[in-house]
């Protein structure tokens, strides 16, 4: 296991969000960012899981990694 405050590489990052983690990337600039797993339930219009962004402003949108996120190795847990 990885210490907490250590940073880590993206199949890190997936393995905590698959466990209802929250991870955010040190290089990101805004503070208060980070992506988690949301699985669907009986009211969602969703019907597989997927990974949604929390913006500096608080607002929650599906995410998808870009090139430089998934060779990262700068990944974090938040809380």
């Amino acid at each position: 296991m990885i210490p907490k405050n250590d940073t880590f590489d993206f199949s890190h990052a997936l393995y905590l969000i698959r466990r209802d983690k929250k991870v955010t990337r040190v290089g990101w600039n805004g503070k208060g960012q980070w992506i988690a797993v949301q699985y669907p339930d009986s009211f969602s219009k969703m019907t597989l899981p997927y990974i949604y962004f929390y913006t500096v402003h608080g607002h929650v949108v599906p995410w998808c990694p870009s090139q430089s996120d998934l060779l990262a190795t700068d990944w974090i847990e938040t809380e």
